[in-house]
């Protein structure tokens, strides 16, 4: 019942037990997942998994600190992969990162906003990676989104009024491992007081595995224990929370 909405399943640290894993998902009760890319590379490998395993579905884009020395030809051949390949569902990740600034922060919001001008011309929606960036990234997305695209905010970090500006927008919040932090209060309040029918669930594998397994290599079959946490925050039953997350992903990026 499960849609892991944020995974890299190909980054390096899956490389020994990749294919056991992935076989191993359905069987543990997630029945989709998307990839997303963070550079050209990833994005390409990335399609690659996808055209391989039936459930999983993948995302092209450049991640904030790879920006650096991307070009137009870049996003040309962003372009002609969303357009020839049925399994790219979204432009992304794509977005700010001002924690770590592995590059110059115009050079981010130069190329933030090509690709939201992408994702606008291409008619698909666009995965969001924020970082420290709270404000320059809600002002871009305001500013640049076109109203009929679709927008989730992965990995939210930000405020219950944030997300609530967020959602006035059409925005979707994707809510991650952190929510089960202990004193991780900002996230709770936002799983618990955001209405289902603008959540997805996410592990953003291998990185930021939920508590008990914090610390170690984060997969998605974990995934439940966002949807535990959530479904006890709103007092719903997990089956519930399952349900509407996995529909509310399936209708943005246009999933049968």
């Amino acid at each position: 019942m499960l849609f892991d909405s944020h995974a890299h399943l190909n980054d390096e640290k899956f490389d020994e037990d990749r294919e056991e894993l992935i076989l191993s998902l359905k069987e543990k009760g997630v029945d989709l997942v998307v990839n997303p890319g963070a550079d050209m590379e990833s994005s390409k490998t990335g399609m690659e998994l996808a055209d391989k395993y039936d459930f999983i579905y993948s995302a092209v884009g450049v991640h904030p600190h790879d920006v650096e020395g991307m070009t137009e030809k870049d996003i040309n051949t962003l372009k002609k992969w969303a357009r020839e390949n049925e399994k790219v569902v979204a432009i992304g990740e794509i977005g700010l990162d001002y924690y770590y600034d592995l590059s110059p922060r115009e050079d981010q919001k130069k190329w933030f906003i090509r690709q939201i001008e992408l994702a606008n011309e291409l008619g698909l929606p666009f995965i969001v990676h924020d970082r420290d960036a709270h404000q320059d990234t809600f002002d871009i997305i305001k500013k640049y989104k076109a109203p009929e695209t679709g927008c989730v905010l992965h990995c939210f970090s930000g405020s219950l009024e944030l997300a609530r500006e967020y959602i006035k927008m059409g925005c979707y919040i994707s809510i991650p491992g952190t929510v089960t932090f202990k004193n991780n209060r900002k996230t709770v309040q936002v799983a618990r007081e955001i209405p289902l029918e603008w959540l997805f669930i996410e592990t953003d594998s291998p990185y930021m595995a939920p508590t008990p397994y914090r610390g170690k290599r984060n997969d998605p079959s974990l995934v439940k224990f966002v949807a535990e946490k959530i479904a006890f925050e709103k007092g719903i039953s997990y089956e519930e929370v399952c349900q509407a997350t996995k529909e509310n992903a399936k209708k943005f990026f246009g999933i049968k």
